[in-house]
């Protein structure tokens, strides 16, 4: 840090002035004893004696004269004195300097930190104030993110809601108004409502879930879970749906049965998800396949298809919320866009990991957990 004219030239007059008196004091010590010394012969006689007693060196050097013991005391006494009183006022002048930084930063200057470096504490102070700028402008940011995040979800809610909303206001008008030239008409008005009515209550769904496993400390049920069985079961509710779409549905663990430390209803829910979205967009996939296999401590389960490679620019989004490759496709099949992103949320819950790649021959989500929960949960 450097000093300013004005406060080098206060902290020169201030040293002069120290100087200054120190002498006067001095002088009026010196003065003092040699007063008390010549009113008292006695006490001249016993320094004299003294000093003809002490001798220094092979060249047996006498003290000849008092004063110069006192006169070199008291200017290592004033040397001191006057370091002293210029650091402490060095170290004002340093906290001056913080203090009107942090008078510059409070006013709103939130990208300024305190430029200079000292010495001892006040380097502690300075690393601290700046830590503390940084948290309380990155606390902002969040805040602003987060407030961003959720005017953007009411917005894509609002317009995933309106667009079914619509349509079955629309055709229940229609029959109200008794529009309709037959009772085929009829059924089929009604039959549209009915499933704008289920992809409303699918989007429903999904949002709860999502919003459930995006809260701060959301419960999670913890048990030592079969993956064998719980794959196997999910690969069992989608083998019919797989049939339907001419898609095979297999699911593999090595070893068996593979234990792991999970909440089995939201482990369960990801791999469906994960199915579900490889029914829906792997088009033209001839199968599905979840293999699992113990690497270490940890688990690795793959969900594969054979289907149409995902574009790479889409890969890094695809697990943020009502993300859509196509969004023509999604409204076709009932998309909400909230699935992957609730598999990236449990994931995340179980202290884990999920990626995806995708190529011409096969694309690929991968879930990486930990076997025990305990040990996750003390490194994370």
């Amino acid at each position: 840090m450097k000093l300013t004219g004005r406060e080098k030239s206060a902290l020169f007059f201030e040293g002069v002035v120290t100087v200054a008196l120190l002498i006067l004091i001095n002088v009026a010590v010196i003065g003092i004893i040699q007063g008390v010394i010549q009113s008292n012969p006695g006490l001249a006689s016993g320094i004299f004696i003294i000093k003809q007693s002490l001798w220094f060196g092979p060249y047996h050097t006498q003290i000849w004269s008092y004063q110069r013991i006192v006169i070199g005391l008291l200017m290592l006494l004033d040397g001191w004195v006057v370091w002293w009183r210029l650091k402490r006022r060095y170290h004002q002048y340093q906290m001056d300097h913080i203090i009107a930084e942090l008078h510059y930063i409070a006013q709103g200057h939130l990208d300024h930190r305190i430029p200079f470096r000292l010495k001892g504490s006040e380097q502690h102070v300075i690393t601290s104030v700046n830590a503390l700028v940084d948290s309380a402008v990155q606390s902002m940011n969040d805040e602003r993110q987060i407030e961003k995040s959720k005017d953007e979800l009411i917005t894509n809610v609002s317009h995933d809601l309106r667009t079914p909303l619509t349509s079955i206001i629309g055709y229940l008008r229609l029959i109200e108004d008794k529009q309709y030239h037959s009772e085929e008409d009829i059924v089929k008005y009604s039959h549209i409502a009915y499933e704008k009515a289920k992809q409303m209550k699918t989007l429903v769904d999904d949002l709860f879930e999502y919003t459930k496993v995006q809260q701060h400390g959301a419960p999670v049920n913890m048990m030592t879970v079969d993956l064998s069985q719980l794959l196997e079961q999910v690969s069992a509710s989608f083998e019919l749906e797989g049939q339907k779409r001419g898609i095979e549905v297999s699911s593999a663990t090595q070893p068996t049965p593979l234990l792991v430390d999970a909440d089995p209803e939201k482990l369960g829910r990801v791999f469906s998800n994960l199915v579900a979205n490889a029914l829906k967009y792997g088009n033209g996939a001839s199968y599905i396949k979840i293999d699992a296999r113990q690497v270490g401590a940890s688990v690795v389960i793959e969900v594969a298809n054979d289907g149409t490679q995902i574009p790479a620019a889409s890969l890094g989004h695809l697990f943020e919320r009502f993300y859509r490759v196509e969004s023509s496709r999604s409204k076709d099949t009932g998309g909400t866009g909230l699935g992957l992103a609730i598999v990236k949320s449990i994931v995340d819950l179980h202290h884990g990991e999920v990626e995806v790649t995708s190529t011409p021959q096969v694309t690929t989500f991968t879930v990486i957990l930990p076997l025990h929960q305990t040990a996750a949960a003390a490194q994370g």
